[in-house]
C-alpha cells in the first residue's frame, strides 16, 4: 500500500501549515511507516493511505515521488 505522510523536518518544531512537508512512501501498514523514518526524526503529523481515485490524483502530480528504502 502506498501512503502519503505529512511531517515538519524536526520534532522541535511546532507544526504549522505552511511548513508541511509530504512524501509518499510504500508500506504494509501506518506502524511500518513510522518505523521506516524513525531515524529520520521527523515530526510526523498524519499518515494518510492512498488507494482508488486518491491514488491515480497524487501519481498524476509532478511532485509524486516514492521514497526508496
Amino acid at each position: 500500500m502506498i501512503y502519503k505522510v505529512y511531517y515538519q523536518e524536526s520534532q522541535l518544531q511546532v507544526p504549522v501549515r505552511e511548513n508541511t512537508k509530504s512524501l509518499y512512501l510504500e508500506a504494509a501498514d501506518p506502524r511500518e511507516v513510522r518505523a521506516l523514518l524513525a531515524d529520520r526524526g521527523y515530526n510526523i503529523e498524519l499518515i494518510q493511505l492512498l488507494e482508488g481515485n486518491y491514488l491515480e490524483y497524487e501519481q498524476a502530480s509532478e511532485n509524486f515521488h516514492l521514497e526508496q528504502f
